[in-house]
């Protein structure tokens, strides 16, 4: 082997192991830099150089040129990554579902010492020393300004319900707004990578940032990927194509008009039609990017990604307890509408029941199909709030029966709470001439007719004259009847929380029991993301093993090439000084 041979093996090894020293230097200077994985320096031979082929040798008589520096790769584990991005989806999952709990019980006011408790307690109070003196001023008007403060808390909870939903809506947009800048840069990097590598190159550091983007998408929503031949990356999000091929597919946001709130959807998917303004107007029933009506499973992974999970608890209408009866198994999977119509339907027992009770001290009678055909015809084919059958009732209080006792200004009859938007009781004069007070029956699909918590107010006569209750009769005698029934309403063993729920229970049970079910939900969810929590940083910790920079390791690393690098300067001197003596002495 020549001596220029001898010196073109040094110098490749000083060039080598220069490389390895950079590659060294790099995976330390990133040790703390998010995303980073740590990068191994991969050498190979050089072509070998053959001196003699013998058939009788075992091998052929070879002279290598030393090794070159041939690659520099990822150290990553393909499985660790999917299992580590799954269960951090699913870890955020539940933290959202956890954290509205805890606001939950913040607005409710459990924890810190302002709970709604004491207005129920304050109200209940009230009525019973009512009942112990009735026709007392100060009682009657305790009664009120109880009932005003407990109306007035109650709206404050259900009003910071409604705007927890907006900031999850805020964030709702913000999420989907990031996923779209995630996928856009995925492309960007896809493209970048292929030309960098096509080219001989390696792309690492473009690579960390694609995977980072990648653990930070799978926090967000359910997805998968995989990387063709040519180093590109495609991304589906819930099964559906989000980055394919030189695309993006983008997810846009339909927002409703009447609650703001926004719903995800793929456009490609959706059918449409042009309005007068040249606007698509979007039937996106088919295009979901979420299916939110499916059980929520780790078995079916349908509990992955922290946009899921803020739709869930949001909702998606302001709640109401009409939504109990008519529509309880699309709410009860969302935390914030459940509570709103649970604690809504409190709301609407207590008001309606208080007002029953004096609805019948004022004479209000019921008026049914049987009792009175030809009257019930006609106040029948007055009502507009639904479509009626002959099996319903009215409660009417025909005027001219009425002795004044318990009714309002205008002679209706009295009511404690009333509606903001519409009467409680309408007047009606049948064909005989004769005029009634007709109750106008709530119907679920006209919110304005509904004593719910949002459209209810405490009667300003009242108010104004908390004596207008009297709770005397015409015999002078105090109004004992009245106070028992009163009474009854807040003891009467008659409620339950949900149709999934057959225990009764009273009204101040009632809501000692829509506690306990927020907290042990709460519970639930807390020790679910805490074990979720567990899991997730066992699989960071195995995935770091393998892609996180070791500081022992690098800086063995680098004795390892320093040494190397020595070795071969020290190589090519010799053989510099072998080429100078020669020189030398053919000269002289």
């Amino acid at each position: 082997m020549s001596l220029w041979s001898n010196l073109s093996l040094g110098v490749g090894g000083l060039q080598t192991s220069s490389n390895a020293l950079n590659t060294v230097a790099h995976n330390m200077t990133n040790v703390d830099t998010e995303g980073f994985t740590r990068q191994q320096v991969q050498q190979a031979d050089k072509a070998y150089i053959t001196l003699s082929k013998t058939a009788s040798a075992i091998s052929y008589q070879q002279v290598g040129l030393g090794v070159y520096y041939s690659n520099v790769r990822q150290v990553r584990d393909y499985f660790l990554d999917k299992t580590y991005r799954r269960e951090a989806g699913r870890q955020d999952f539940y933290d959202v579902s956890a954290s509205t709990l805890q606001e939950v019980q913040d607005l409710l006011g459990e924890l810190n010492g302002a709970s709604f408790q004491s207005s129920m307690s304050d109200l209940w109070t009230a009525v019973q020393e009512l009942s112990k003196d009735p026709c007392n001023s100060v009682t009657q008007g305790t009664l009120v300004s109880e009932a005003a403060e407990f109306l007035s808390r109650a709206q404050a909870v259900y009003d910071g319900l409604c705007g927890y939903q907006d900031n999850l809506n805020i964030q709702v947009k913000q999420q989907v707004d990031q996923i779209n800048e995630y996928g856009k840069r995925i492309l960007e990097l896809n493209s970048r990578i292929r030309l960098i590598e096509l080219s001989g190159e390696s792309a690492n550091d473009m690579r960390d940032e694609r995977n980072l983007i990648l653990d930070k998408l799978a926090s967000l929503a359910n997805i998968s990927y995989e990387e063709n031949v040519y180093g590109d990356v495609y991304v589906q999000i819930e099964g559906e194509d989000f980055v394919k091929g030189s695309l993006v597919f983008q997810i846009e946001l339909l927002q409703d008009s009447s609650t703001g709130f926004y719903t995800p959807f793929w456009p490609q998917n959706a059918e449409y039609t042009i309005d007068e303004r040249g606007m698509k107007d979007y039937d996106i029933s088919n295009a979901l990017v979420f299916k939110l009506n499916r059980t929520i499973s780790t078995e079916l992974n349908t509990d992955i990604g922290k946009l899921k999970s803020m739709l869930l608890a949001r909702g998606d209408h302001r709640a109401d307890y009409t939504d109990i009866d008519q529509n309880y198994d699309d709410v009860r999977q969302s935390v914030l509408m459940n509570i709103q119509a649970e604690f809504d339907q409190l709301m609407h027992n207590v008001m309606t029941a208080v007002n029953d009770v004096l609805a019948e001290s004022a004479g209000v009678t019921e008026l049914t199909k049987g009792s009175d055909a030809a009257l019930y015809d006609e106040i029948n084919a007055m009502y507009d709030l639904a479509e009626l059958s002959d099996e319903n009732s009215y409660q009417i209080l025909k005027v001219s029966d009425s002795n004044g006792y318990l009714t309002d200004v205008d002679g209706s009859p009295l009511q404690l709470f009333r509606k903001n938007t519409t009467d409680g009781y309408k007047l009606f004069t049948a064909s005989d001439g004769e005029t009634y007070w007709v109750y106008q029956k709530e119907d679920p699909a006209v919110k304005e007719s509904l004593y719910s918590t949002t459209n209810s107010q405490i009667n300003q006569n009242l108010l104004q004259t908390p004596t207008r209750l009297g709770f005397r009769l015409e015999d002078g005698k105090e109004d004992v009847a009245t106070m028992a029934r009163l009474k009854e309403v807040f003891t009467n063993e008659s409620y339950t929380l949900n149709p999934y729920v057959l225990k009764k229970v009273n009204l101040n049970d009632y809501y000692r029991d829509l506690i306990s079910q927020v907290a042990n939900s709460g519970y639930v969810y807390q020790s679910i993301l805490s074990n979720q929590q567990t899991t997730v940083a066992a699989a960071e910790s195995a995935r770091d093993q393998v892609t996180a920079v070791s500081s022992d390791e690098e800086l063995s690393n680098m004795i390892k090439f320093q040494s190397a690098y020595n070795a071969s300067s020290r190589f090519i001197n010799v053989v510099n000084e072998m080429i100078e003596h020669l020189v030398t002495s053919l000269s002289s």
